[in-house]
């Protein structure tokens, strides 16, 4: 199994979904965290490459370079281990906790060796060492005795410390000896009485400027904040159906440019870019009177588009307005684009059956509050406050 390596993944496919009644909960517990740029891959095509090999390691050749390197855009949380304190990466794309691809990881009174190895393979990188169980605190919550992976060989990681792994159970398989699965960091806070409910809230400022390294999101531990959204939160029940259940699976019926179809239910992964399948993604530039870069292989316009896209969830229209699906100016520099035209966070994702080739990104997330209930099985979405 490839696990992902971007925070907040969900992944969509073929299935039916119900909208839940809106909730929200006084108890919890928040903690911030910061976007991290490594600085390492400026190309937008090696970025978008990267993102797709993810998941599909066959699917790099098809839209450029994809060195395997610590993703450019991610968000990492300041986690402590023991007595020491690390900068984790936040996914929702994989399951395991573990350290020592930045700072080495100390055994200390609190740790103990399992005596057992760990290895994880991710489609940027992997890591392997030996499982420790140690005390693991975020947010002022802590789990007295969670497995934590010793990174001792790690590749694609450089820049931050490690994962802080938020997603099913299921995707830590396989990854320790002898151990069938083991229990994430929220399974615990459950099991250990923390928390009543096991839901994760996740909460992003849309980045706008041409700032690259700032705190501008928030987890919410054991529940839903409602003074990050506004409205009601639409849940859609988690997917059944195989290879999609190990993760975030969702439904998304449709895809629409101006009210109008552009494509219909698609697999789906989250990263920092979006990307459509071929046909749908055609289908968008033909209505939206734009074209494929060249140079960056984004979709561009020479004015920038009038109308909303949007994807429909849970029987309900989440739409990003153009300002939100381009690449502000201000951050044209940073990634290379040339002045003079508007380019899209979205792309062709191939046109392989097999392959995910449809990508739901961080751009969605920076709008929308999402929420990953383990406890019910669902998945939700609200608009940002």
């Amino acid at each position: 199994m490839v696990r992902l390596t971007h925070s907040f993944f969900f992944l969509a496919c073929l299935v039916s979904a119900t909208v839940s009644t809106p909730t929200s909960s006084p108890n919890f517990h928040t903690v911030s965290f910061s976007k991290k740029v490594s600085g390492k891959t400026r190309s937008t095509k090696a970025l978008l490459a990267r993102d797709l090999s993810r998941f599909n390691p066959d699917a790099a050749a098809a839209v450029g370079e994809a060195p395997a390197t610590n993703e450019d855009d991610t968000y990492v949380v300041a986690t402590q281990v023991g007595t020491q304190t690390f900068e984790l990466i936040v996914d929702t794309g994989s399951s395991n906790t573990w350290v020592g691809s930045g700072t080495r990881y100390t055994p200390g009174s609190t740790s103990t060796n399992t005596g057992k190895s760990f290895a994880v393979t991710y489609g940027s990188g992997s890591v392997s060492g030996t499982e420790f169980t140690d005390s693991v605190s975020l947010g002022g919550l802590t789990v007295s005795k969670q497995s934590i992976g010793d990174g001792t060989r790690s590749s694609g990681f450089q820049g931050v410390d490690g994962i802080i792994g938020f997603g099913p159970v299921a995707l830590t398989q396989g990854t320790v000896s002898g151990s069938t699965t083991v229990p994430t960091f929220l399974d615990n806070l459950r099991s250990q009485g923390t928390i009543t409910t096991e839901v994760l809230g996740v909460s992003f400022a849309p980045e706008s400027g041409s700032d690259e390294d700032d705190t501008n999101g928030e987890l919410t531990l054991g529940g839903t904040d409602a003074t990050k959204f506004s409205g009601s939160l639409t849940f859609v029940s988690k997917t059944t159906a195989s290879p999609f259940n190990e993760f975030w699976g969702i439904t998304v019926s449709s895809i629409t440019y101006n009210g109008a179809s552009v494509g219909g239910s698609s697999s789906a992964i989250s990263s920092t870019y979006r990307a459509t399948a071929t046909t749908a993604y055609n289908a968008f530039l033909s209505a939206s009177g734009g074209r494929t870069d060249a140079t960056t292989g984004l979709a561009s316009w020479t004015t920038l588009p009038k109308a909303n896209f949007a994807f429909t969830i849970g029987g309900v229209s989440l739409t990003l307005t153009p300002a939100q699906f381009t690449v502000p100016t201000a951050q044209y520099a940073d990634f290379g684009l040339a002045t003079g035209k508007f380019y899209g966070w979205i792309a062709d994702g191939g046109s392989v059956a097999a392959d995910i080739n449809f990508i739901i990104g961080q751009k969605f997330l920076e709008n929308y509050y999402s929420v990953f209930d383990t406890t019910n099985n669902r998945v939700g979405f609200a608009t940002r406050a």
